[in-house]
């Protein structure tokens, strides 16, 4: 029985050590599996991308939901992680303001497309400026800068919204010029500071020229500052200037017939003018031909009222204009428009002396003048021979029309209202029928005295004037020392509004009998 319980004891034994060495061989190569874990996470990638077992054995399975305790609250950290990553946010958020950088350095990539604008932008804020005195002027008045000025000009024509400086405190002795295109680059600026001086001697005039200084075909070009600009007239005017000084009158009789302008443009787009002062001019001292989008304020012209054409601004074939601001004083129309403008608006003037404002004369030669839409308005008037003129030649085609004076204040002129289809500026002109049509003129709120006589009307037979209003004109005589004149109308149709100062009772009502239908030779 001993030996039997031994045996089975013995047997017991064996079975239980059997038992515990399956157990270690299965804890074994558990612990195989998992004795990675203790070392370096790196070094169990390598083991395990060695080989397929890597990724077929189920315990790399199991590992991985073991680990997952690390990544799966991970996952649900991802949102966590994502406060983190704000960076990742703020990667888009650097990029940001890098764009906005960017454009503030595009200009350098926006000019490097374009050679010609590469100069210009970085200039833009402070453009390029060429000084004169940079290009050899003296500005002693007595030396000719012609020269000088010319290739400062050259220059600047290269370069868009240049500048071309005449310094303060110099005179500069310029002849005949001409700052001209059509290749100049647009928006140059001409800053007047010092003075420009006209040549006296008649050999700098040649045969004689219609201008002195010219700007011409250009596209944006202004000329600003508060520098002069000195014709030198006296010597032209002493067939009619009785104070000339001798030696002016000696130098007269070898100028030429024919006076220049001081300041012309031609063929020009978007023009301005401003804060200049232009006096003396031999003539018309700033004219406009040709030119469309002009602006012309807080300027200065000035010459004595004796001296002959030399009209302040002079408008012809131009539109778009705004003249407004300004001191005219001058011997002849403050303003003067002529053939060919439209949409001209003048206003908060001071006139006088001189004509006052006129439109035309019109017509000359038998020729065809269109003008409309004028609007002159807010204008103080004194000493002037005319206040509101519109001035045709007898035989002249065409028609003004859509023309309106408002808010005009004159003192002491001689004739404050004038439509005058029979001008001449001869001894005497030929009688013709044909004329240029005027029609709808309309006069509002113009008040103040006169010397000689309030309203003259004078049309003509053929062509009679129609379609005039007058609303509040209220215009009183000075004194009886000067001969007066009542109101004086010929074949003038239209309406009173209101009662005016004195009764202009010769102004007929409706429209005229005789009015034609307007022929294609007739119209604009």
């Amino acid at each position: 029985m001993r030996k039997l319980r031994a045996k089975s004891l013995v047997l017991l034994l064996l079975l239980v050590l059997v038992c515990f060495n399956s157990i270690d061989l299965c804890e074994g190569r558990r612990g195989k599996h998992w004795r990675p874990k203790k070392g370096p996470f790196s070094s169990l990638t390598k083991k395990k991308g060695k080989g397929k077992t890597g990724s077929q054995h189920s315990g790399q399975g199991n590992a991985k939901p073991k680990l997952s305790p690390s990544p799966s609250p991970n996952q649900p950290v991802k949102p966590s992680l994502s406060p983190k990553k704000k960076p990742n946010p703020s990667p888009p958020q650097k990029p940001n303001p890098s764009p906005p950088q960017n454009p503030k350095l595009s200009p350098n990539p926006g000019s490097s497309p374009s050679p010609g604008q590469g100069k210009a932008n970085p200039v833009s804020p402070t453009p390029i400026i060429y000084n004169v005195l940079d290009f050899g002027a003296q500005g002693d008045g007595v030396c000719d800068d012609t020269k000088a000025f010319e290739d400062a000009w050259a220059e600047a024509c290269k370069e868009e919204a240049s500048t071309v400086l005449v310094p303060a405190d110099y005179q500069f002795l310029v002849g005949p010029i001409s700052f001209s295109g059509p290749y100049c680059k647009p928006n140059i600026v001409f800053q007047l500071e010092g003075t420009i001086v006209a040549p006296t001697s008649a050999k700098a005039w040649g045969e004689g020229l219609l201008q002195w200084l010219e700007f011409t075909k250009l596209r944006g070009i202004t000329i600003r500052g508060k520098g002069v600009i000195e014709g030198r007239g006296s010597i032209w005017w002493t067939g009619t200037d009785d104070d000339v000084d001798p030696v002016d009158a000696l130098l007269s009789e070898k100028m030429p017939s024919i006076k220049p302008t001081a300041l012309r443009f031609y063929g020009s787009y978007n023009v301005t003018v401003t804060g200049i002062t232009i006096q003396n001019s031999p003539q018309c001292h700033l004219k406009f031909d040709n030119c469309e989008s002009v602006a012309v304020y807080n300027i200065s012209i000035s010459s004595p009222g004796n001296s002959l054409n030399t009209d302040g601004i002079h408008l012809q074939n131009s539109k778009d204009v705004n003249i407004h601001h300004n001191n005219l004083s001058c011997g002849d129309d403050c303003v003067s428009i002529q053939t060919g403008c439209t949409n001209i608006n003048v206003h908060s003037l001071d006139c006088g002396p001189g004509h006052g404002i006129s439109i035309g004369g019109l017509g000359r030669d038998n020729s065809k003048a269109c003008v409309a839409n004028v609007t002159v308005r807010d204008i103080n008037m004194h000493n002037t021979m005319s206040g509101v003129r519109i001035k045709t030649w007898q035989g002249g085609s065409g028609l003004v029309q859509n023309v309106r004076f408002s808010n005009i204040r004159v003192s002491e002129v001689q004739t404050p209202i004038v439509i005058d289809q029979f001008y001449c500026d001869h001894a005497s002109c030929k009688n013709q029928t044909q004329g240029v049509l005027i029609s709808g003129v309309h006069y509002e709120n113009i008040r103040g005295t006169f010397t000689v006589k309030p309203v003259h009307f004078a049309c003509s037979d053929n062509t009679p004037c129609s379609d005039i209003s007058l609303t509040n004109v209220q215009l009183q005589p000075m004194k009886e020392q000067f001969h007066m004149y009542d109101p004086f109308c010929w074949q003038a149709y239209g309406e009173l509004f209101t009662p005016t100062v004195p009764p202009i009772m010769c102004l007929q009502n409706g429209k005229p009998a005789s009015n034609r239908v307007l022929s294609d030779h007739d119209t604009c």
